[in-house]
């Protein structure tokens, strides 16, 4: 695996493309299943990378990147309740030069001097499966997991049955207050569970941590009463009234509401008491009666937290800092290669099964061919497998290579439609040529149409999907809405019949109106993940007025052009895949056709009935005196503004500080009112 200040700019947009895709399947397979295929520790060297490149090529930045994704859309069978306040996640270090770094962000947006004190919480982070608990008037009403972090599967009935979750609150308290927690098993409880288990002739558990989650996601709640969880509870989503002045403050709030905190929690007055608290709890891990991965610091000082906010997913004033991984060793069976819905082919490590971790790996991926010459591995050696570090599962060399070990060879044409599979100049990746034509590809495409992030279609997995492609139903997602009409024929299918048929065309009807943002995200417009497809909606808010904008940006240098690119989050490089896909004739007809099938409904941008900036697009320059720029656009966008990087006819305000340079000058020339650091404040409601 080439380092990444070695990368070429094709080289990474490839490999954030595969990183997108691997880090998604294996959220599903966590989040959703409670069946992860490698270890957290393996999921968090994957996620590192994806962070590193990222960091290195800002404008490769994509849509759906694992940067700002948390968790996965909700499973079926329980019903969604959407969180007051997201449950977003948590960015990781794995040694103290991270953490460091972290101390160090966290003064530069504040703008603190290098070395400034910084008072921290560290708590240990538990190995289990998050909660949001709702409280009104003091009394449980509705509890949720975690899910995407916008809404979660609502389990309350489950959650009332584990002792450690009051269904008061004592004492005094808000009158509206979100609680967010771990439910997780001891390990005790997990050995005499799956003693159990076994002895009934049911499944095992893998460990403590899915025995939790499958506990908690019980249609039954006597399941879930007959099984040991606890909670330890940490944190706080939507309150109705302030609560405490510091983390430490609010904790001792939750103990005196009747809820478990982790003994553990200590007050850290300095970085390096963090450091030494990390080593401490390091050494005691084994010995503790569960199991955890790493440990939470929250700086204490909840003004300080209000002010560094959030960046995409996960908070800039906490950080998990992650323990050190294992390593094992197992055999390479064979290299297979997967087809992605953009034609990428992807050489897929299979491994003899090893558990790692608690956890069964059986698969990891090898990237590309250059990675697989420079490991120097071949079918049939010995391989060792690390489950932290670059790419995960990551195999780390060869161990021994007997005398019929074989060769790989790159494919030269795609091994699902026989299409040409070229590796264009200055890329790592291979590709099929076959576009459409190419079933793996199709099918892909058509699976991700309907996927929860896209229309969220129920009954349209991919078995039913390919079942449905190779009758010759279903070519294009227009396709997809015609399957109502078919459904007595699917009724007399093997495996179906009326009710399934019925309820197959029902969910299909149901999605017959989409919103923007999911419609975007739908199509499967390279490097256009959900959190970009969500921007682009934001930023143009309806159908007609996007696809116009788009089909406008095909022109280079056009306006249109530049103002797709200057959008936060967005770039260049996504503006050029868009325009690619609205050049192409056959990209727009599919859009007609769906046009005639579905309606999109408009999105509307984050507006707040009382800000000024609601809608606005802001674009700042130059050196502010009383916040940084990041602290400033933070707060922008939490008013309901658009940050973008370059002035254009569509900008609303520039605000100008010292030393501003040519956006200054750009934005006398169109006309577009400048703002001094003291306007914005007044219209931030800062003052």
């Amino acid at each position: 695996m080439k380092p990444v200040e070695s990368l070429t700019a094709e080289e990474a947009a490839a490999e954030l493309e595969h990183l997108a895709a691997e880090i998604a399947r294996h959220n599903a397979a966590y989040h959703q299943h409670d069946a992860p295929e490698i270890t957290d520790a393996a999921f968090d060297a994957l996620r590192r990378r994806n962070e590193a490149i990222e960091a290195r090529f800002p404008e490769l930045i994509r849509a759906d990147s694992p940067s700002r994704q948390v968790g996965a859309a909700p499973a079926a069978g329980f019903a969604k309740l959407r969180h007051r306040v997201p449950m977003l996640s948590l960015d990781n270090a794995f040694a103290e030069a991270d953490f460091a770094e972290f101390c160090a962000r966290a003064r530069r947006f504040l703008g603190l001097e290098a070395g400034a004190p910084i008072r921290f919480v560290g708590e240990p982070k538990i190995d289990g499966l998050s909660i949001n608990l709702l409280y009104e008037d003091g009394r449980l009403v509705h509890g949720a997991t975690r899910g995407d972090g916008m809404e979660g599967e609502e389990v309350t009935a489950n959650l009332r049955t584990i002792a450690t979750v009051p269904a008061r609150l004592h004492g005094r308290h808000p009158a509206v207050i979100e609680i967010r927690g771990e439910v997780y098993m001891t390990k005790a409880d997990f050995l005499a569970l799956n003693a159990a288990q076994e002895a009934a002739g049911q499944r095992l558990f893998a460990n403590p941590r899915n025995a939790a989650a499958g506990s908690l996601r019980q249609i039954d709640p006597g399941v879930t009463a007959a099984r040991p969880l606890s909670l330890f509870a940490y944190a706080m989503g939507e309150a109705s009234e302030a609560v405490a002045p510091t983390h430490a403050a609010f904790l001792d709030r939750l103990r005196a509401w009747g809820f478990a905190v982790n003994p553990l929690s200590e007050v850290l007055p300095t970085q390096e008491d963090a450091a030494a608290f990390q080593a401490r709890i390091a050494a005691a891990r084994a010995g503790l009666g569960y199991d955890i991965d790493g440990v939470v610091y929250k700086i204490d000082d909840l003004a300080l937290q209000r002010r560094l906010g959030f960046v995409g997913r996960a908070p800039r004033w906490a950080i998990a800092w992650k323990f050190p991984a294992e390593q094992a060793v197992t055999k390479l069976l064979d290299i297979r290669v997967q087809v992605g819905r953009t034609g990428a082919l992807t050489p897929v490590a299979e491994l003899q099964p090893v558990n790692v971790g608690g956890v069964l790996v059986a698969r990891a991926t090898l990237h590309n061919e250059d990675e697989i010459t420079r490991l120097g591995v071949r079918i049939g050696d010995t391989v060792r497998l690390q489950r932290a570090g670059d790419v995960i599962p990551q195999i780390l060399g060869v161990v021994d290579s007997p005398p019929d070990a074989r060769p790989w060879v790159p494919p030269e044409t795609c091994p699902a439609c026989g299409s040409l599979a070229l590796r264009p100049p200055g890329e790592v990746v291979r590709r099929c040529t076959g576009g459409l034509i190419c079933p793996a590809q199709r099918v892909e495409r058509l699976s991700h149409f309907v996927s929860r992030g896209a229309l969220d279609i129920d009954g349209l997995g991919d078995k039913t999907i390919r079942e449905f492609y190779d009758e010759g139903w279903l070519s294009s997602p227009a396709d997809l809405f015609r399957l109502p009409a078919r459904e007595a024929e699917i009724a007399r299918r093997e495996g179906w019949g009326v009710t399934s048929a019925r309820n197959l065309a029902r969910a299909i009807e149901a999605r017959r109106t989409v919103p923007l943002d999911r419609f975007i995200y739908a199509l499967g417009i390279r490097r256009i993940g959900e959190q970009n497809a969500r921007l682009l909606a934001r930023h143009f808010v309806s159908y007609a007025n996007w696809r116009a904008q788009m089909e406008a940006a095909t022109v280079i240098g056009s306006d249109a052009r530049l103002e797709v690119g200057s959008i936060v989050g967005i770039g260049e490089a996504i503006a050029t895949e868009l325009a690619d896909f609205f050049a192409e004739g056959h990209n727009r007809a599919l859009l007609d056709e769906l046009a005639r099938e579905i309606t999109i409904t408009d999105v509307a941008g984050p507006a707040t009935a009382d800000s000024a900036l609601a809608g606005k697009t802001i674009v700042f320059t130059g050196t502010m005196e009383t916040m940084t720029r990041p602290e400033a656009k933070a707060r922008a966008e939490a008013l309901g503004a658009t940050v973008t990087d370059s002035v254009s006819r569509k900008t609303d305000y520039v605000v100008v500080g010292a030393d501003a340079g040519s956006k200054a000058k750009r934005a006398a020339e169109l006309g577009v009112a400048t703002l001094t650091e003291a306007d914005w404040r007044a219209l931030a409601g800062l003052d």
